[in-house]
């Protein structure tokens, strides 16, 4: 074998690697800035102008870590040498000692408190990693290279940020003077290939019968809202129903950071903007549902409504625009009408509290609550149907709840079970030919 294909080996074993390296050590330091500073003088602003196609970038490194080592007469084995190379692409191409927990399939979220302190998510549990950025202006660099590849900056006068990621992944970094430590970075990462309602089901995030029910609904047309909290599962649940839309219907997503994966061949992806350095150049989540109304959407998804967005998004529903999907973070589905009433009261309109309630009454028709439980897992506790107003307050019938029936140490065993109750919104269904579901 040769050495070039011993290294595409050991670096493909190495790929979801967590732990230490030959790198990591004075020696691998000094050596991988020789490498780089090679690269930089090489390849000058093309190193991270995005113009080199990533395996004619790693033949370089891998040459220029050939030119270090014999210039430098020591001996270094081909697994270490191969942790060189991958170390080097990731800090050009990536970010850093942290893109090996991103290619892990297991890891959900990446969490950097500090350049020197990082932990991870691993199938629901936290782990203190030992990878490290070599410094704060290390980890600064590579903030700053991820939220300017998205057309957002981050600064002393602009301290936070959400961006994403070229695969999706979400973002979020915090600079001084507001992260007081130094500067932290979260990434919430997302599967290549987004999850399909079956993979939920047998991830027990959800039963099979309410899948079947939450299909029927979709293309029903009615209007979903799923709530829950951070974590939770809320924009992979999106995703999922996401995909029941017909794919002959026009589909309309307006998101923060554009995380949503849809597949249909007629979909518009708008994504809001922040301020510009001169404080101009805003464009919000409300701007965008706004303008969506006069793009012909057949279905409006918008990824989370947190501000006045939310009467944009009510009258969207209430004007013709059913079927459309949002989220909401909240604890249960009584907690996200409470949550949504004081939503449409920010967006500046001097409305009673009975008009938006009635507002909401017209517009929502399911709430899909999500909770993580004890145990890490991510699971649909809740799917309530919204039925009406009774004197001051919306009423709300479970379609499904979720029955814990046993308990083995920290896992929560159950099921997410139709209560039986008739659907009180047939007419929906029967405008559209839609079969009602078994059981409804």
């Amino acid at each position: 074998m040769s050495e070039r294909s011993r290294y595409e080996q050991s670096t493909s074993t190495l790929g979801a690697a967590i732990g230490d390296s030959f790198a990591d050590e004075p020696s691998g330091l000094q050596l991988k800035d020789s490498i780089h500073r090679r690269l930089l003088d090489r390849l000058g602003q093309r190193l991270y102008a995005g113009e080199l196609d990533p395996t004619q970038l790693e033949k370089m490194v891998y040459e220029s870590v050939s030119d270090e080592i014999e210039s430098d007469g020591r001996s270094i084995s081909s697994l270490n040498r191969a942790a060189l190379v991958q170390e080097v692409v990731d800090e050009v191409l990536g970010i850093g000692p942290i893109q090996q927990l991103l290619r892990s399939p297991k890891v959900t979220e990446i969490m950097v408190n500090r350049f020197d302190t990082i932990y991870y998510e691993e199938e629901g549990r936290i782990h203190r990693s030992s990878l490290s950025y070599s410094s704060e202006e290390h980890l600064r660099r590579t903030i700053e290279r991820i939220v300017a590849n998205v057309g957002r900056r981050i600064d002393e006068a602009s301290p936070l940020v959400d961006a994403r990621l070229p695969d999706g992944s979400r973002v979020n970094a915090v600079v001084p003077p507001i992260s007081i430590d130094g500067a932290t970075l979260t990434i919430r990462k997302f599967s290549p290939e987004p999850l399909t309602a079956d993979d939920l089901v047998e991830f027990r995030t959800v039963s099979e019968e309410a899948i079947e029910f939450l299909d029927a609904c979709i293309r029903a047309r009615l209007n979903i809202l799923i709530s829950g909290g951070t974590g939770s599962g809320k924009t992979t649940t999106l995703n999922v129903l996401s995909s029941f839309i017909p794919e002959d219907e026009r589909i309309i997503t307006v998101e923060d950071a554009a995380e949503l994966q849809l597949h249909q061949p007629h979909v518009i992806r708008l994504e809001s903007r922040p301020f510009n350095i001169e404080g101009k150049g805003l464009v919000s989540v409300r701007d965008l549902v706004r303008n969506s109304l006069r793009m012909r959407p057949d279905r409006i998804v918008v990824g989370e409504v947190r501000d006045g967005a939310a009467l944009d998004m009510l009258q969207a529903m209430n004007t013709g625009h059913d079927g459309s999907l949002t989220t909401l973070h909240a604890n249960s589905p009584r907690d996200a009408l409470i949550r949504l009433e004081n939503l449409v009261m920010m967006a500046g309109v001097d409305l009673p509290i009975r008009a938006i309630r009635e507002q909401v009454v017209e517009a929502l028709d399911l709430i899909l609550h999500q909770a993580r439980l004890r145990d890490g897992s991510r699971r649909v506790t809740a799917i309530s149907e919204v039925t009406g107003i009774d004197q001051e307050s919306i009423q709300l019938q479970e379609v499904f709840r979720f029955e814990i029936s046993d308990q083995e140490g920290d896992e929560e065993i159950g099921a997410l079970k139709s209560t039986g109750l008739p659907l009180n919104r047939r007419t929906k269904f029967e405008l559209r030919d839609v079969p009602i579901p078994r059981g409804f």
